[in-house]
């Protein structure tokens, strides 16, 4: 099942960042070698959250540098973008793959697309690490603890419905049951044109 390959390279992307643990270090996608391929997207996705993530725990440091705080948000804001595009470029994959499937006439369009919901996937094999780890981290007081497996247990079940989910969404739309119509994010903060302040400074 489709599911079951984005989770496994989910836990791949995520253990192999923690192996140095650093925002700065060397991308790497091993399948590179096949671009086109499901894979890589899955994997170059997951590793823009991995490093977003962690991002984020930064920034909310208290005692930041503010020049810091301003170059890390500009990279907090690349990597939304790059997020983005990803997420469009694995919905590109899926009208690809699905594109000579004729729709049933009484075809219905889902909510979300494949991609934004296997993006919502990504983040909570992301949450589901950290919650573990939290579980188990042994400085932690015992209700800590127990409040961290309490949440892990549900996140857990959440990765069951979703994965779920997606793969009955994908088994929909290639039986024609359902069909895919993408938007693309028509951001305006990062377009020089459409935020008034970029375009003022232009």
């Amino acid at each position: 099942m489709f599911s079951d390959k984005a989770n496994t390279i989910f836990r791949e992307v995520i253990k192999k960042y923690h192996e140095i643990d650093s925002v700065d270090q060397e991308f790497k996608n091993p399948y590179d070698a096949e671009k086109n391929t499901i894979e890589h997207l899955l994997y170059r996705k997951c590793w823009i959250d991995t490093v977003q993530w962690h991002y984020e725990d930064i920034i909310r440091d208290q005692n930041i540098d503010p020049v810091a705080a301003l170059q890390l948000k500009r990279k907090i804001d690349a990597s939304n973008q790059d997020r983005t595009d990803t997420v469009e470029y694995i919905d590109s994959y899926f009208l690809e793959k699905y594109k000579d499937v004729q729709p049933n006439t009484d075809a219905k369009i889902n909510s979300e697309s494949p991609a934004w919901a296997i993006d919502r996937l990504s983040i909570l094999a992301l949450k589901i690490f950290h919650m573990d780890e939290e579980a188990k981290r042994e400085d932690a007081s015992q209700e800590h603890q127990m409040k961290c497996k309490a949440k892990l247990d549900v996140l857990l079940e959440q990765r069951v419905d979703l994965s779920k989910a997606i793969n009955q969404l994908l088994e929909d739309i290639a039986k024609g049951e359902k069909y895919m119509k993408v938007y693309k994010q028509m951001k305006m903060y990062n377009d020089d044109e459409l935020n008034p302040v970029l375009r003022g400074n232009k």
